[in-house]
């Protein structure tokens, strides 16, 4: 009987403790990657970043295509050369092919960097904007609720039209 009633009791104060902490914090959620796709900047960026990608892939391909005509030329011309010019010729095309993966390589990299550039701005500004909701609606803690970051249930309150709001958009 003893134990009852102290499992009774040990019971109750952690309901009572728990709705005590829980009345202490408040949480809300935000869906980040939403917010940050509908931002003015973000498409901004995101065409320009399609607009250099499409200058990139217009040289390498412009490469491609004097490549493959080096090719052709170098084969159509191999019976007529001897073993040693169709080496050189080989040795040519294998070095053209290098420079090409470099520059595909080197494209790559330039495009990571400038969107690094242009999108740390706008996720610091969208940062910025949830950081001064939470704080004006008294949220201690805000999820990001973006899809497949594991929350499972989001029955709090939703930032995403506050922080639009705040945004300008």
């Amino acid at each position: 009987m003893r134990n009852v009633k102290r499992i009774a009791v040990a019971l109750i104060l952690f309901v009572a403790a728990t709705g005590f902490v829980n009345a202490q914090s408040k949480i809300a959620h935000i869906n980040v990657q939403q917010l940050l796709t509908e931002m003015p900047e973000m498409k901004a960026a995101q065409a320009e970043l399609k607009k250099l990608q499409e200058t990139y892939s217009a040289d390498i391909q412009g490469s491609m295509t004097e490549l493959q005509n080096k090719y052709t030329q170098y084969s159509n011309e191999a019976t007529s050369k001897t073993e040693e010019e169709n080496q050189k010729r080989a040795q040519e095309l294998q070095g053209f092919e290098k420079n090409i993966d470099e520059a595909r390589n080197a494209a790559m990299q330039a495009m990571q960097q400038k969107q690094q550039e242009l999108f740390a701005p706008i996720s610091e500004k969208a940062k910025a904007a949830i950081e001064k909701v939470a704080a004006a609606q008294g949220f201690d803690y805000v999820i990001d609720a973006s899809p497949g970051l594991s929350l499972i249930v989001a029955k709090g309150k939703d930032l995403l039209p506050a922080v639009k709001k705040e945004l300008g958009f």
